[in-house]
């Protein structure tokens, strides 16, 4: 490779339903992959972002912590009836959700990975999407902070034994979502709700949300009002005293959402989902995209040119742009910039999934799921299509740190059969495949993408060449297709034959075989005729018989 000789080389973890090992490469000597970690048991594992440290769930009680270096256990713990389990940005911290035995117990609990021991515990009943990891962490590990009721409680990362440092005041919050680098705001949502505002003889003041009213108890002829305050979507700086948003955008109609922070911490993606699409044109609801900027500037929908769900949704490494996948199949791909402005588009295909290159230079374009497979790979820097190919049942998929590619596993329980690695090279060319009975991990070791070499001296060492696009063309002309088509050397079709079930096809054999008829009977005659003439010959013997007595 044309890396440097202090860049990492590139490690993949490959889970099976017992044990899990880590292997070294790409590239692979005589094509097969090296292996730094032989088999170890586990049930679960995970690598911190910086790929410093390996969490492995050993069974229900124990986790041990893997110098990803030296490949070396450094420390276990013992967490009985532990149901979850993560590691700090850095490693530095472990954090473990228990299940809870009694009303109040501190189930959750943040541990230092050096020493072992315990440094913040709280309380939490349920294990959820939106609440963990319940303590979230900046990429620098320099701010951390949690949800609580109606607040966003702030922390000390030097010294958690301070406890909560500072609160933000957030009534009815229900997710957040900190920036990662750096952590300077947070993103709080506030889920739509109805509150009731009294009989129909109270004054609103001025209020026009009303929703619906119910009779009240005491009377048929007084009704309640309930006004519905809509979701609400607010940015707040997490340093410092953070007295109003700097951000906020309100809508209705959302169940679920996604917050998306951009490198940088300047813009926000927020993809919302309804459940219910009430133009009844999806079945699978109705979903928006609403970017946010810290400055204030744009608070508002990314303009989409076409109707339809939004598939995916993902910023670039640089923080400088996103893409998007949208619309109704066939979906349509579009970059933006920062501003929100139209960049590239990217054509339209069976496409729900999005992958940035760490890099910066390549992207993938791909259809996974219940889509067939297809993988579209782009040169964003020189705007330009690379080549076009498969990967069927493909469940995940991720680029290697230092770019050059492209990986994509089918997975259980998602998928029960053919289960499997593929390694693709940067533009799209195969260059690894194996099987496994069952997989149920398969990822790359996170590395910073500053370690490695320039992208075009990497991709020089690859020595490629051109790939040829593999896209299937679409139909040509009539008379190219006819005068390309190459002629033919079977005899003409003779006119199909009436149509016989499946039973009677093989009937005149079986028979013959099993009654010892052969296929040449006398005068050419069936076993009915044959049964008919027999009977003939007797009556007449027997008519003979008769005149001459």
């Amino acid at each position: 490779m044309a890396s440097t000789d202090q860049s990492p080389s590139l490690e993949i973890l490959v889970r099976t339903p017992e044990e899990f090992s880590i292997w070294t490469g790409p590239p692979f000597n005589n094509g097969q992959p090296g292996v730094k970690l032989e088999k170890v048991s586990c049930v679960n594992a995970k690598f911190s972002d910086d790929g410093s440290r390996l969490l492995v769930t050993k069974s229900n009680s124990v986790i041990s912590i893997y110098d990803c270096k030296t490949a070396k256990e450094i420390r276990s713990f013992e967490v009985p009836n532990v149901t979850s389990a993560i590691l700090s940005p850095y490693g530095t911290f472990l954090q473990t959700f228990q299940k809870p035995s009694a009303p109040q117990e501190k189930n959750v609990t943040l541990w230092k990975t050096e020493t072992g021991d315990p440094v913040y515990q709280h309380s939490q009943k349920n294990l959820t999407k939106t609440t963990w990891p319940a303590i979230q962490f900046s990429s620098d590990e320099v701010t951390a902070c949690r949800m609580a009721t109606n607040e966003v409680q702030f922390f000390d990362t030097r010294d958690f034994s301070k406890g909560i440092i500072d609160r933000l005041r957030v009534p009815g919050v229900a997710a957040i979502e900190l920036s990662s680098a750096p952590g300077s705001h947070v993103a709080a949502y506030v889920p739509e709700s109805k509150f009731y505002v009294g009989c129909r003889h109270t004054t609103l003041h001025g209020s026009k949300d009303f929703v619906a009213s119910w009779p009240c108890m005491g009377t048929r002829h007084c009704f309640k009002l309930f006004v519905a305050r809509p979701t609400t979507l607010l940015v707040y700086p997490s340093l410092g005293p953070a007295i109003q948003a700097v951000a906020r955008r309100s809508f209705f109609r959302c169940s679920t959402t996604q917050l998306k922070w951009n490198h940088g911490s300047t813009g926000l993606l927020v993809l919302v989902q309804s459940d219910v699409d009430k133009t009844n044109q999806s079945y699978y609801g109705e979903s928006k995209l609403f970017y946010l900027t810290i400055d204030g500037k744009h608070e508002g929908l990314v303009p989409l040119s076409k109707e339809g769900p939004v598939h995916d949704a993902q910023w670039s490494y640089s923080g400088l742009e996103f893409a998007v996948v949208y619309g109704f199949m066939p979906a349509k791909a579009t970059l933006f910039d920062k501003k929100c402005n139209p960049l590239l588009e990217l054509g339209t295909g069976p496409y729900n999934t999005i992958r940035w290159n760490p890099k910066g230079k390549f992207l993938c374009l791909a259809g996974f799921g219940n889509l067939p497979g297809d993988m579209v790979f782009w040169d964003y820097a020189d705007k330009k299509q690379l080549a076009a190919t498969k990967a069927e049942w493909s469940v995940t998929s991720e680029w290697s740190p230092d770019g050059l590619y492209f990986m994509t596993a089918t997975t259980a329980p998602r998928l029960q059969v053919d289960n499997g690695i593929k390694v693709f090279h940067y533009n799209g060319s195969l260059y690894f495949k194996k099987m496994f009975d069952k997989l149920f991990q398969a990822d790359w070791k996170p590395e910073s993408a500053n370690k490695f070499g320039d992208i075009t001296e990497l991709i020089k060492s690859l020595n490629l060449g051109k790939v040829e696009d593999k896209k299937p063309s679409g139909p040509g002309p009539k008379s190219a297709q006819a005068s390309n088509k190459p002629p033919s050397t079977n005899p003409t079709a003779q006119k199909p034959a009436a149509y016989r079930p499946p039973h009677a096809k093989n009937a005149a054999a079986v028979q013959a075989e099993l009654l010892g008829i052969g296929e040449s009977s006398p005068a050419g005659m069936s076993k009915n005729a044959l049964k008919n003439k027999k009977k003939r010959e007797k009556q007449k013997e027997k008519k003979a018989a008769s005149d001459g007595s």
